[in-house]
């Protein structure tokens, strides 16, 4: 307990990762992992600030939050720090249109964006929809464009549901790198914007905080390469 004590001395703020950490998702909106619940109302009741930090691309954060709270999560949206309302902002202040290679759980977060004669692509988790179609013709935006933009919502390699392990939406990102020689901007974990940007709406400084996860590159590496100190869970991704 001790040398635990003193690997957490000065922490202020905790940043939870959500899925694999706090439920698994899947048929029925999802399962809370045993005790999570418990964890967070725990964390909520001490003196140590929360906020959860997602790569979640296939529903919208208000659906994410009304998953969580029937779960049984004492959780609100203004905690939450998700890449799709962060991409947005990103495509406001630069002025582009992108062409939307996403999920339709997710769709409603870009409804004020516009889309018309797109200047880039947004590709997120988009599961079924990631057909041989949809991803020609994100490609073939993206090589019509004389300065290709290609933002990726998360690079994760793979996330848990109920039902096993999902291919997540970094091979497909991958993919499109490859086809087009380009280098996708990625919002989210591991981007240090993201973490900086969940500090600071928690109020705390990178050597205050620790993350929580269970994705040992965009969770623990992330979140280490921003000078956050991270644990690792046992659920979800996690492979001895």
């Amino acid at each position: 307990m001790a040398a635990w004590a003193e690997r957490l001395a000065g922490v202020r703020g905790v940043l939870l990762d959500i899925s694999g950490v706090l439920y698994d998702s899947g048929a029925g909106g999802g399962t809370p992992i045993p005790g999570s619940v418990e964890a967070v109302a725990r964390l909520k009741q001490s003196q140590l600030k929360v906020r959860f930090c997602t790569n979640e691309s296939q529903k919208s954060r208000p659906e994410l939050v009304a998953v969580l709270r029937r779960l049984g999560f004492d959780i609100s949206e203004e905690e939450v720090t998700a890449p799709a309302p962060a991409t947005c902002q990103i495509l406001k202040e630069r002025g582009l249109r992108p062409h939307l290679l996403i999920h339709e759980g997710v769709r409603s977060e870009f409804d004020h964006i516009d889309t018309s004669n797109p200047n880039c692509v947004v590709i997120a988790d988009a599961g079924e929809d990631f057909s041989y179609q949809n991803m020609n013709k994100a490609f073939q935006v993206l090589m019509e464009l004389e300065t290709p933009v290609l933002i990726s919502l998360g690079k994760g390699r793979y996330y848990k549901e109920g039902s096993g392990l999902m291919l997540d939406v970094g091979a497909y990102m991958k993919a499109l790198e490859y086809a087009c020689g380009v280098e996708a901007e990625v919002v989210g974990k591991p981007s240090p914007e993201f973490f900086n940007s969940a500090l600071q709406a928690m109020g705390v400084e990178a050597h205050q905080a620790v993350m929580i996860g269970d994705d040992i590159v965009g969770d623990v590496g992330g979140a280490q390469r921003c000078g956050i100190r991270a644990l690792q869970v046992r659920t979800g991704k996690f492979r001895v």
